[in-house]
């Protein structure tokens, strides 16, 4: 039951500190490990076909030292209790980026809020990949709207997810499988080939807390005065509307909820990437579907939380 509580005290602590600036942040020192192994892998290949093999020891090299180190100091301090469940929240805490997305995405709001649409482009280009430089206000609210929505899966329900059922190491070991993703996963043609594995790994660990991600986004529509029904529709409807097999997920929900449309042509490294739509236009975009997102991704990490917690009561009685 303590490892419950444990799991309990992280995602509190996560809402309340987020990410300090400034903070040796793990996934800072996971991002390193994969530019560095990527320009030694790099070098080292001879054509494309080597360098997606390539790609694949850099997932197997980067799975075991997220899942070992964690799993390694958890064992070497499983006998002092205090110091154990310190460290095991320490880790939990920074495998969840809740509050951090907020942050970042109302950074954007605020930048619009003001009509300095240069800030809202810079803001906005630290939590997407797609280019900024050229974005009107109306794409830039659903770049951070569909953000905010895809990461909602990633960033928290996918690490609590793993955290849940195979603790600290399994959660750590996800964060480096889609800080994979986010750094080397993408479908120009500088990436893809040694991001073919990592892309497809982190698509295989995202099946389950995408469709989780959507379903409970869904279910917290309330919040926003929005459509239970209509969220599990439009999720279910366009759930193959993104060159993503989980991404579809918790943007359609969101967009079912909202009431908008998402998707659309977006510019990846100079790369147009064409993406299908996700929604009906029932309403335009505008600022306040941003915290409407917001609200979303809290009340989804709610439902996992309050489920787990009564999952946790039947089981220990």
């Amino acid at each position: 039951m303590w490892y419950v509580i444990d799991v309990v005290i992280a995602v509190i602590i996560d809402w309340i500190v987020g990410d300090p600036y400034g903070f040796p942040h793990p996934i800072i020192y996971i991002g390193r490990l994969i530019r560095k192994l990527e320009k030694i892998f790099r070098k080292l290949a001879k054509n494309d076909k080597q360098l997606k093999i390539y790609g694949g020891f850099i997932v197997i090299i980067v799975a075991l030292v997220t899942y070992s180190v964690p799993f390694i100091l958890l064992f070497i301090t499983r006998k002092i209790g205090i110091l154990h469940h310190a460290l095991n929240i320490f880790i939990l805490w920074t495998t969840l980026a809740c509050k951090c997305l907020k942050v970042e995405g109302m950074k954007v709001y605020d930048a619009l809020k003001k009509d300095d649409i240069k800030d809202a482009r810079l803001k906005l280009s630290y939590i997407v990949g797609r280019e900024t430089s050229q974005l009107n206000s109306d794409e830039i609210i659903r770049a951070d709207v569909e953000t905010i929505a895809e990461n909602t899966a990633d960033g928290v329900i996918a690490p609590l997810f793993y955290a849940m059922i195979g603790g600290a190491p399994l959660a750590m070991l996800y964060k480096g499988i889609n800080t994979m993703d986010s750094t080397l996963g993408y479908l120009t043609e500088k990436y893809k080939h040694i991001g073919f594995f990592p892309a497809k790994v982190d698509d295989l660990f995202n099946i389950i807390p995408a469709r989780l991600s959507g379903i409970l986004m869904a279910l917290s529509a309330p919040v926003v005065r929005g459509s239970i029904f209509n969220g599990l529709k439009i999720m279910i409807r366009d759930r193959k509307n993104h060159k993503s097999p989980n991404c579809a997920y918790p943007e359609g929900a969101t967009a079912g909820v909202l009431g908008v449309q998402l998707g659309g042509t977006n510019t990846y490294f100079g790369e147009v990437i064409y993406k299908p739509t996700i929604g009906d236009k029932i309403k335009t975009l505008n600022l306040e579907h941003i915290k409407d997102t917001v609200k979303l991704m809290y009340g989804s990490e709610i439902w996992l939380l309050g489920v787990y917690l009564v999952i946790c009561i039947i089981l220990y009685k």
